[in-house]
């Protein structure tokens, strides 16, 4: 089951400096350009990491599809949580790596 462009639309909505971007039949989550998680079967999934285990410990630990690491899957709705929780976790990453030309 691919993910319905209804769930990106709800998802998205209300929320700040956050954005998908289609990749291999399903999304890639950012946000502040940086890559935080991804979207699959209508579910999202943030990566495991030192700030999103403080928001989400305690959620399932999943692949979002074959192959993939697992990551926290996120069944809370709350957006102002929601979107404090994508901060958090985006100012914790790296810079993403300039592109070459």
């Amino acid at each position: 089951m691919a993910t319905e462009r209804s769930f990106i639309e709800e998802f998205l909505s209300g929320l700040v400096d956050v954005r998908v971007h289609p990749m291999m039949g399903e999304y890639v989550l950012y946000c502040r350009e940086k890559s935080v998680g991804c979207i699959c079967d209508n579910r999202v999934y943030i990566k495991i990491t030192p700030q999103s285990k403080r928001y989400l410990d305690g959620c399932a630990e999943v692949p979002p599809y074959l192959g993939a690491k697992p990551r926290y899957l996120v069944e809370k709705t709350d957006k102002e949580w929601m979107q404090e929780m994508l901060f958090a976790v985006a100012d914790g990453l790296p810079a993403p790596k300039p592109k070459k030309k």
